[in-house]
């Protein structure tokens, strides 16, 4: 039996299903080894060379597949048609050949752009060798990837204290999203008016016209720069009498878009559905390597990291041939259309991203299909239907309104889709609000020389807005057009940027955290030309001359290296205070932008006489004065959302809330091991300070010196309770804030509710909570007295669930019993097989006890422990989601 390896067990299951009995297939579960994360893996001294690891997964499978080889004369590697699918065909045989597990066993790599059992078949009677430029250019990034980060990251580390560590592409598309931040901080807006018209024809049609011209000049877009220029301009457009000048009419056509590519997909998943990149890639996984339709597994959509926009003419026949059948021969343009890739040095070993099987209609395949990939298998058919549709007919009508004079001008366009060709079926959404390009806006019938009837005259005021920020979409389309990374890494790229703090998603777009920005900041200003757009571009154009057998792998890493190695050298040797100062200077318009009063964002607000500005403390930067020691003064840096890196800001020292004023002691707020807390003077002697924590979620901004003195003073007494005259206290617990009446705790929505709640409320809560606990133990039915004591038998509604209850023992009824046909001898045997069983109480501890005591006392003093005492314990574990 011949062994076939793929990367994914849903893989595995469908192609064996394909290939029948004479096979036998294996997942490898992704890649099987790796460079381990510890410096030296990479070895540039000694000609690059790489130390692999195989991970205890990996490991396991490897085994599997050396045990299903035992007896096969031909391995099958059929991982999937790219790069990393190379590398991990090229890994698997490395490993077998290592360990002697390949004797008399041929070596076969397969590939199939679609998992169906036709193109498996065909991949199967069409094997090939292992293409090494692929492997090459995989070794290559691989290598660049390891060497920028275990060798930037430690001087980020010792640097900057807090940041995390910092990749090759990562940090090019961190600064895309820091540059966009900090052109939106220092954008000043610019005020512009515009004059519209609401008229209507002689038959009586309204429609809209706006002013061009004035006195006869031509208005650009800040042609009316403030009210006064608006006012007269709707003046001369109110004292005119206009008429149909000029009519323009023009029929345009608009081509459909070429079929989805890995970056195309992202963007209008993103844009239609709101996936994100890494769920885009995922769910389309799942399309590509299988779904059961009513008993047949079937791989829906060919292989999704691609670059080529090209259809195979089977495809295309398809297309033509569905779309005659559903739309008719209009929407059947009169020969196919052939897309070209514009990217270059594009990925193009496979075909776009199209349903496997076009005939398969989403209609059809609904039943059969989560939402998710639903929704994203209609994208896709939609796409590449329209890919091949005729193109739209657009009637464009623009018509100029003049006085007699001239003194002014007004234009009124409209636009109608005469055919919808391919839009029948699929429009492109756009990442930031703007004029539907396709919507229709009709303008009535207007003959040159007629006159309009003028309604309304209305002067608009508008300001410029600076470039949105970077929607997922749209930094995938800036990282595509400047040749950074390559789409199948664009959505683990920005996972990574989230996942290190770096930056974070707001209402879908990204805003970088001030770690990110710092990080950013650091980079360019030491590292500048590695994260340079060009330079990466440019890198990755050599990387593409590996994979296509143009230069040798190892003389990219060595040109790369010298250079690289030198900038680590020098950055290593930088001062804080130089790394501090330059950080201070380009972030400062960022971290002390200028106060509405117009005086100095520097300045310090406690001792006046210092300067702010950037520090690092251990936990990472904060803001603190120039004057330290004398000035104490320190301030975190706020986050976009109000949240405060609270742990940077204390690194440097306490943070003074201000005196009590009973006893004049300082009241500071600090970071211990267990996070926030607060502390009322400092230690005298062998008295210690009295101290609070913190609730969770709270920092400095949420702390006055009020709050700061209620959270000391907790546990407070509210009150007397009315009924027993005993107290109720306020206070804040292990398990969050309460109120407490003896025995009963009631828990309360909020910790300031511990500082403020009244008696009132605190008696009422108590009461629900006892209610509560009486309640939760609802008698259901009485069954009788028990035959020894006669002490009642009952049959209680627990949390657990039904049990019947004798003095204080609680049996619980088995899983199904009917509470209504109970019997009293029934619930009794309940009792006593319960009362039976020995009672967990602390005699095996005190034994223990009892024996560790007499074992010291045996030994002198001196604690001896028996073979069995000294076994390991075994280790409590947390639960795992």
């Amino acid at each position: 039996m011949d062994v076939v390896i793929v990367e994914s067990p849903a893989k595995a299951k469908t192609i064996n299903k394909y290939l029948g009995g004479g096979y036998k297939v294996l997942a490898s579960y992704g890649h099987v080894r790796d460079l381990p994360p510890k410096e030296g893996s990479v070895l540039p001294d000694d000609d690059f060379q790489m130390t692999w690891q195989v991970d205890e997964r990996s490991e396991k499978q490897l085994k599997e597949i050396a045990k299903a080889l035992n007896g096969a004369k031909t391995i099958y590697l059929a991982t999937d048609p790219d790069r990393e699918g190379e590398a991990i065909s090229w890994h698997i045989e490395e490993i077998l050949r290592q360990r002697d597990l390949l004797n008399g066993v041929e070596v076969r790599r397969v590939v199939f752009n679609q998992v169906t059992a036709r193109a498996v078949h065909e991949a199967f009677e069409n094997p090939r060798r292992i293409d090494d430029d692929l492997v090459q250019a995989y070794l290559a990034r691989r290598a660049l990837d390891y060497l920028v980060g275990f060798t930037l990251s430690p001087v980020l580390w010792r640097k900057l204290p807090g940041a995390r560590s910092a990749g090759r592409v990562q940090s090019v598309a961190l600064r895309l999203v820091c540059e966009r931040e900090q052109e939106i901080e220092s954008f000043k807006p610019r005020e512009y008016w515009s004059v519209e018209m609401e008229a209507e024809s002689v038959r009586g049609d309204p429609f809209t016209a706006r002013l061009t011209h004035v006195d006869g000049k031509k208005l650009d877009k800040f042609g009316l720069p403030d009210a006064d220029a608006a006012a007269r301009a709707r003046a001369a457009v109110e004292a005119s009498d206009l008429a149909v000048a000029k009519v323009e009419r023009k029929r345009t056509k608009r081509n459909p878009y070429p079929p989805f590519i890995t970056s195309t997909l992202q963007q209008e998943a993103s844009r239609k559905l709101g996936y994100s990149a890494t769920k885009t890639m995922r769910v389309a996984q799942r399309l590509y390597e299988g779904l059961d339709l009513g008993g047949e597994t079937v791989g829906l959509i060919t292989y999704m990291r691609t670059d080529s926009v090209v259809l195979s003419g089977e495809a295309i026949a398809a297309c033509r041939n569905m779309i005659g059948r559903t739309f008719g021969p209009r929407y059947l343009p009169s020969s196919p259309r052939v897309y070209r890739t514009k990217a270059k040095n594009a990925q193009e070993a496979h075909e776009a991203i199209r349903p496997t099987d076009l005939f398969s209609d989403p209609r059809e395949v609904r039943p059969y299909l989560p939402g998710d990939e639903f929704r994203l298998y209609d994208l896709v058919w939609r796409r590449t239907m329209a890919s091949e549709m005729a193109s739209a007919e657009i009637d464009q009508v623009a018509a100029d309104l003049e006085p007699a004079d001239g003194r002014v001008r007004l234009r009124a366009t409209g636009s109608t889709v005469a055919f919808d060709g391919f839009l029948k079926l699929y429009r492109e959404d756009r990442d930031d609000p703007t004029p539907d390009a396709d919507a229709e806006r009709r303008l009535p019938d207007l003959n040159e020389g007629e006159a309009v009837r003028r309604m309304n005259v209305a002067a608009e005021q508008h300001f410029t807005q600076p470039a949105p920020r970077y929607t997922e979409a749209s930094l995938v389309k800036s990282m595509e057009e400047l040749g950074i990374g390559r789409p199948s890494t664009y959505a683990s790229i920005m996972q990574v940027l989230q996942t290190r703090d770096y930056v974070r998603l707001d209402k879908r777009r990204f805003i970088p955290e001030d770690r990110g920005r710092i990080v950013t900041a650091f980079l360019t200003n030491f590292f500048s030309r590695y994260v340079e757009y060009d330079f990466t571009a440019k890198l990755e154009e050599r990387l593409d001359d590996v994979s296509g057998g143009r230069v040798a792998w190892k003389d990219v890493l060595r040109a790369f290296w010298e250079s690289f190695s030198a900038a680590i050298a020098e950055a290593s040797e930088l001062t804080g205070q130089a790394v501090r100062e330059a950080l201070d200077e380009a972030l400062g318009e960022h971290f002390f932008p200028p106060p509405a009063d117009g005086g100095d964002p520097r300045s310090c607000p406690a001792c006046k006489a210092g300067r702010l500005a950037l520090k690092f403390g251990r936990n990472g930067a904060f803001i603190g004065c120039s004057g330290y020691p004398e000035c104490r003064y320190t301030r975190a840096m706020k986050l976009e959302d109000g949240e405060e890196d609270v742990g940077a800001a204390l690194a440097a020292g306490p943070l003074l809330i201000g005196p009590d004023p009973e006893t004049g002691l300082d009241v500071t707020l600090r970071r211990g091991p267990y996070g926030l807390y607060l502390q009322m003077g400092e230690p005298e002697e062998k008295e210690k300070p009295k101290r609070a924590g913190v609730p969770k979620g709270w920092g400095p901004d949420d702390i006055d010196l009020r709050t700061a003195l209620g959270l000391l003073a907790l546990p407070r007494e509210v009150g007397a309770h009315p009924d027993d005259g005993k107290p109720i206290e306020a206070g804040i617990g292990r398990f969050g804030p309460y109120v407490r009446h003896g025995g009963v705790y009631a828990r309360l929505e909020d910790a300031r509710d511990a500082l403020t709640i009244g008696l009132n409320h605190a008696v009422t809560l108590i009461a629900e909570k006892g209610k509560s606990r009486r309640g939760g133990a609802k008698a259901l039915r009485e069954l009788g007295d028990h035959p020894e004591d006669g002490k009642p038998v009952r049959v209680f509604d627990g949390r657990y669930g039904p049990y019947v209850k004798h003095g204080r023992t609680n049996a619980t009824l088995p899983r199904g019993t009917d509470v209504e046909s109970l019997t009293l001898d029934q619930a009794i045997a309940m009792i006593a097989a319960k009362s039976s069983r020995p009672a967990k109480t602390g005699r095996r501890k005190n034994a223990a006890k009892s024996s560790r005591a007499k074992g010291t006392a045996k030994s002198g003093g001196r604690k001896t422990r028996s073979k069995s005492a000294r076994k390991p314990r075994a280790r409590a574990t947390a639960p795992t989601e």
